[in-house]
């Protein structure tokens, strides 16, 4: 008899994840609106009084923030980015339909792109601080983002492509990131939000101490939204004993779980 695929372990700790998010309360949204940082836990509070150079990012860390996405509180759509939106179908948040009538991206193990693997709120990433680069290791889906740090400008007109191209500098102590040419094929989070080819996404991480790192992510697109769209503050935790595990979506297995458990759940055996 085959073996459960890896899907149905991923599959289950997404929705565990969404649900999460969906129990914020009040507050929490409305710090999302004005910009800052929601509440912690008392854990995630504590700062560390272990030495560290703010200049190095080069550690596994966590997203620790619920909402697993750009924030709560999307900027307007223009009617094209309305038009994509609603050709999107989820299988959370508002929109949510059944995962056999939906089109996300993962049912088919393409690529999730960028930014959306930022957000993953159980899968760790992993920076690697080289002299002239900095490299983003997703354990999701097992790939890697380059960004380079050797004072290149963007290019002109790039190739579209996953996880687009980017370059980075410090401004003090915080690595600025500004990234395009991202394939419009994707979506900027598990909610079916869009974007165009034409976006321009910047990161801002500062390391606060040993143990986080604050980022500020805008997303200037003005084809799919009338203006910023700019996350609150999200928070990444140190995870010194974990080490990224493969996490790779497979065709083969996705398939399997897409017959056999996805698919049948709806009344569509034979799909």
């Amino acid at each position: 008899m085959p073996k459960r695929p890896m899907r149905f372990r991923l599959g289950l700790m997404l929705a565990i994840g969404a649900a999460l998010a969906f129990s914020a309360d009040a507050s929490a949204q409305t710090s999302d609106q004005q910009g800052a940082p929601r509440a912690r836990k008392p854990a995630d509070q504590a700062t560390s009084n272990q030495p560290f150079d703010a200049r190095n990012l080069t550690a596994i860390w966590l997203l620790r923030t619920p909402f697993a996405g750009i924030s709560n509180t999307p900027p307007p759509l223009t009617a094209w980015g309305q038009t994509k939106y609603l050709a999107n179908k989820p299988s959370y948040g508002p929109r949510a339909v059944p995962p056999a009538e939906g089109n996300d991206v993962i049912g088919n193990c393409d690529p999730i792109g960028f930014p959306r693997n930022l957000f993953s709120p159980s899968r760790p990433v992993q920076f690697v601080q080289l002299p002239n680069e900095l490299l983003q290791v997703f354990q999701y889906h097992g790939v890697w983002r380059q960004i380079w740090s050797d004072g290149r400008a963007l290019p002109k007109d790039p190739d579209p492509s996953w996880y687009g191209y980017s370059v980075g500098h410090w401004d003090g102590d915080t690595f600025v990131i500004n990234t395009i040419g991202l394939d419009e094929s994707t979506w900027l989070d598990h909610f079916g939000y869009p974007h165009s080819a034409e976006m321009k996404v910047e990161e801002r991480y500062h390391r606060v101490d040993h143990d986080t790192i604050q980022l500020v992510l805008t997303v200037d697109d003005p084809k799919t939204y009338t203006k910023l769209w700019v996350s609150p503050t999200k928070i990444f935790k140190l995870t010194p004993e974990q080490a990224l595990e493969e996490d790779y979506c497979v065709p083969s297995q996705e398939q399997y779980f897409n017959s056999t458990m996805r698919n049948p759940a709806d009344g569509k055996a034979n799909r």
